[in-house]
């Protein structure tokens, strides 16, 4: 028998799915466990989950309606009724009333008689650092999604990818208003970021840290209230360490350059590479990571820290929204700890500390030693 079409010739490997694939792929399976009660509340929580994945760019749309139109904002200031709401927001009741609804759903606000409240949830929405401007800046990555077929077949040009053109060198970073849109970003949501990082490595003996990439230099301004007495210095390009020296003050050195072009200044007996690896191309990672070595101390550790893949084990966080987010932007990659391993091995490197995680859809941190 011949196979046509565009799997044609593609060899296939394996002997098929699972037992348990088989028996789900079976519709009197399906029957059966809906008319056995231990089975059924299995097959209601697959159901579930699997409602979720179907319906989950519905649930992205709705928050973003609501942080566009400020509902959580103005329910923050105080209970609000649906008609109150509609007409500050210039929505329509019955469609109001709908938004509202959606928004009990994923309870992020509750109803209490005929006025609305803020959850729990909500309120935490709008108190984390970063996650409203995140929520804001999707919609350049709802676009590059529009057709994810095209998408993942590589036939599109992502906005996305021109959104962070500083990822392709120097160049890219002369525009202010963009790179004052990436500094906002980035510095929005460094805070979480640096909070686990501080938690997950030992600072411990650093007498000089150097963070790389290090923008405006939220990590550092971190660093300094947890370790005060770690000499700082930050490297970034000239256009984005601009204006790090308000928040950093006269003890911190700022020192402009392209880690990609110039090399790294030494005597630092540790090096930062906070959510920077996963924006760039291999061989520019292992160019940067040779970089580092050289620049560092012997005996000298480098610090990383970004979100990283699941690999064997996928992490829905990491391996469905990051590396998707880095595969449109086009340079960089969600890598796995294990192959970042291997190219800090490759760099040099010894002692690799295995990564490690508080929240993975913030960060995961591992450090390395220069022998």
């Amino acid at each position: 028998m011949t196979e046509t079409g565009l799997g044609a010739g593609v060899p296939r490997h394996g002997s098929g799915p699972g037992w348990a694939a088989k028996l789900a792929l079976q519709p009197w399976f399906h029957r059966m466990c809906s008319r056995i009660p231990g089975l059924r509340y299995i097959a209601r929580t697959e159901g579930e989950a699997l409602f979720e994945v179907v319906s989950g760019f519905v649930r992205s749309q709705c928050l973003l309606a609501l942080v566009e139109l400020r509902v959580l904002h103005r329910l923050a200031d105080s209970p609000d009724t649906t008609a109150r709401l509609a007409l500050l927001t210039g929505v329509p009741g019955n469609r109001m009333a709908v938004l509202l609804q959606a928004g009990a759903a994923l309870k992020l606000v509750r109803r209490k008689g005929d006025q609305w409240r803020l959850t729990a949830r909500g309120a935490a929405f709008l108190t984390v650092p970063g996650l409203e401007a995140m929520v804001r800046h999707h919609p350049v990555l709802y676009r590059d999604l529009s057709d994810p077929t095209a998408f993942f077949r590589g036939e599109t040009q992502p906005e996305l990818a021109r959104f962070w053109p500083y990822v392709f060198g120097a160049g890219g970073a002369g525009d202010p208003d963009l790179v004052a849109r990436y500094s906002a970003l980035m510095s929005d949501s460094q805070g979480l970021v640096a909070e686990d990082t501080l938690r997950l490595v030992d600072f411990r003996g650093i007498t000089h840290l150097m963070d790389v990439g290090g923008g405006t230099g939220a990590f550092l301004a971190a660093v300094g209230q947890a370790h005060p007495a770690i000499r700082r210095s930050l490297f970034d390009l000239p256009a984005v360490v601009a204006g790090a020296s308000a928040r950093l003050g006269p003890e911190v050195a700022i020192l402009s350059g392209s880690f990609r072009d110039d090399p790294l200044p030494q005597g630092a007996d540790a090096i930062s590479l906070i959510r920077v690896l996963y924006d760039h191309a291999d061989a520019t990672v292992a160019a940067l990571l040779a970089n580092v070595f050289r620049a560092l101390r012997p005996g000298g550790r480098l610090i990383l820290s970004e979100p990283m893949s699941g690999g064997a084990r996928p992490d829905p966080a990491t391996d469905v929204y990051f590396t998707v987010y880095t595969l449109a932007m086009e340079t960089g990659r969600t890598r796995s700890a294990d192959e970042i391993a291997a190219l800090l091995t490759a760099a040099g490197f010894v002692a690799i500390s295995p990564a490690r995680s508080l929240r993975r859809f913030i960060t995961s941190a591992l450090s390395a030693t220069k022998p």
